[in-house]
């Protein structure tokens, strides 16, 4: 199983009783508001589409998302600020992290990164510094007991995806960013339950770890992602799956 889907496996358990569920809904408003500025219907738009499905499989309520599509097609007055930008930089141990924000003060970002990375023994980078060490890709993730491996990968092929991972009781479609809105739709035509299908940042590369120093990485990560202005952290850390059992 990739590392994207042990991480995943850890937010699923730590979140069933997440405090920070507001938080959540916080982030994934301004996701859907920024989204909703290029048209704010999910049926013309895959990006508001994607995120949109996201918020409802976190059980946002159905007033916030509507009320965060119109702030950002234009109806509201408090999302017109917002903005993407991408920060990169090192974690310990030379580990590589990609940070993806969406922020309406740029000052405010910078900062909270830049302490939260010096206070887990990281660095802020400039740009450039380790954006070249990933790939977008899509992704689409399907959690099933029942899966059939041939029969999903061979769907996946036909449907034009690049690679399928498989765990346990998981399956991993990696495509071309391009490509990402066919497959989830050959998928969902198929009638598979689709877990999640975004965009991400998959490492060229990996940095393996002891499991002490990859713990060390995963509490940055933690920290990082409970920032409210960030939305998504990637990084080139390798997880064990000793080091995933003692972070559970």
């Amino acid at each position: 199983m990739s590392g994207h889907s042990k991480w995943a496996t850890i937010k699923r358990q730590k979140g069933a009783n997440d405090a920070r569920r507001g938080q959540l809904f916080t982030k994934l408003a301004r996701e859907i508001s920024l989204a909703a500025r290029d048209g704010g219907d999910p049926n013309f738009n895959f990006k508001l589409r994607l995120i949109v499905d996201k918020a409802r499989a976190s059980n946002m309520p159905k007033e916030n998302i509507e009320r965060a599509v119109k702030r950002g097609a234009g109806t509201g007055d408090d999302g017109a600020a917002l903005e993407e930008a991408t920060y990169e930089g090192y974690g310990p141990h030379g580990v590589a992290i990609l940070m993806q924000v969406v922020t309406d003060n740029r000052n405010r970002t910078v900062s909270e990164i830049r302490r939260a990375l010096t206070r887990g023994g990281g660095n802020l980078g400039e740009s450039g510094s380790v954006g070249w060490l990933f790939d977008a890709k899509g992704l689409i993730s399907l959690a099933d007991e029942r899966l059939n491996q041939d029969k999903v990968f061979e769907l996946a092929l036909e449907a034009g995806a690049e690679d399928v991972q498989f765990g346990a009781a998981t399956a991993e479609i990696y495509t071309l960013p391009a490509d990402l809105q066919a497959v989830r739709q050959a998928f969902q035509d198929a009638h598979y339950a689709i877990e999640n299908a975004e965009v991400t940042m998959a490492p060229k590369t990996f940095v393996s770890l002891a499991p002490t120093e990859t713990l060390q990485v995963m509490h940055l990560i933690e920290t990082l992602e409970e920032l409210d202005d960030v939305s998504k952290v990637y990084s080139n850390l390798e997880i064990t799956d000793e080091a995933l059992a003692q972070m559970a």
